[in-house]
C-alpha cells in the first residue's frame, strides 16, 4: 500500500477519533438523556474543551474531503512520488497535533499546524499538474 493511501486510512481512523472525543465530552456537557433523544430544537452550544473540540472536528472534516480527493486523483492518475508521500505525511501528522492543542485552546501554535497541514494538503495536489 502506497504512503499517501496509509496516510488517507489513518486519516479516516483520525476522524473517527474527532467523532468520538466530540461525543463523548458533548454528552458529559449535555447529558445521556439529550444524546439518546431526537434532538429536536437547538441545543444549547457546547462550551470549554467539548466546544473546542466540536469546532475541531468541523475543521478537520472541512479539509478532508479536499485531502481524500487529492490522494485518489494523484494514485489514480498515477502521480504519486516522493513529494505526494511527503505532503500526506505532513498533513496526517499536521492533522494529529492540530487536535490536541485547539482542545488545550493554544489559538496560535493551532493556526500554525493547521497552515502546515494545509501546505501537506497542497504537496499532495500540485503534483496533478
Amino acid at each position: 500500500m502506497s504512503i499517501e493511501l496509509q496516510m488517507l486510512a489513518w486519516s479516516i481512523v483520525l476522524g473517527l477519533l474527532h467523532i468520538l472525543l466530540g461525543a463523548t465530552l458533548g454528552t458529559m456537557q449535555r447529558g445521556l438523556k439529550w444524546n439518546a433523544s431526537a434532538r429536536d430544537g437547538v441545543p444549547e452550544p457546547l462550551t470549554g474543551v467539548a466546544g473546542r473540540l466540536e469546532r475541531a472536528n468541523h475543521n478537520f472534516r472541512e479539509t478532508f474531503v479536499f485531502f481524500a480527493a487529492a490522494v485518489i486523483a494523484v494514485l489514480l492518475a498515477g502521480k504519486s512520488g516522493s513529494q505526494t508521500a511527503l505532503g500526506a505525511q505532513i498533513y496526517f501528522w499536521a492533522r494529529l497535533a492540530y487536535l490536541p492543542v485547539y482542545a488545550a485552546g493554544i489559538p496560535f501554535l493551532r493556526t500554525l499546524i493547521w497552515g502546515v497541514s494545509m501546505a501537506g494538503l497542497l504537496m499532495v495536489l500540485l503534483a496533478l499538474f
